[in-house]
């Protein structure tokens, strides 16, 4: 049985959400069926899901990753920028450029652009010329240039 099965016979059921039985499922598994969740709208769930799995698996990057996402769709953004900075330690040298741009949103929506824009450069540096990340450290840029002004003009 799946683990959107499994979810959906505890829902008909009226039960919970079991941790012992999510523990049968792999991490992989799990973040398939939060996507699985969140493209059907059942958010909560999915939210609920999360939670579960990071619970069971907390140094997973498939975990780390889904929680990081549900996080920003949150506006959780210290949690987010948390989750998301773990999964950039989980990844080590094979950290993703999506890795690296909801991170820099991420510092950005939690009030640490001077750390957005270090983790847009550390980005660009592995991966020249990606575009999101290109459009976060413009946008980094052109605040800092705005800010900066205004100190002077003060």
């Amino acid at each position: 049985m799946t683990l959107i099965q499994e979810l959906m016979n505890q829902s008909a059921t009226g039960s919970m959400l079991q941790g012992g039985s999510i523990k049968r499922f792999s991490p992989l598994e799990i973040r398939e069926t939060i996507q699985t969740l969140v493209a059907t709208e059942q958010i909560d769930t999915a939210y609920a899901l999360g939670e579960a799995g990071l619970a069971i698996y907390p140094a997973s990057e498939d975990m780390l990753a889904i929680c990081g996402l549900l996080a920003v769709m949150r506006q959780d953004w210290p949690a987010a920028v948390e989750l998301l900075q773990e999964l950039v330690e989980a990844q080590g040298q094979n950290i993703q450029p999506f890795t690296y741009v909801m991170l820099v949103r991420a510092l950005r929506c939690n009030l640490d652009p001077a750390g957005a824009l270090k983790m847009a450069n550390q980005g660009l540096h592995y991966y020249p010329g990606q575009l999101e990340l290109e459009a976060e450290r413009l946008a980094l840029d052109i605040y800092s240039d705005a800010v900066s002004s205004s100190a002077h003009t003060h």
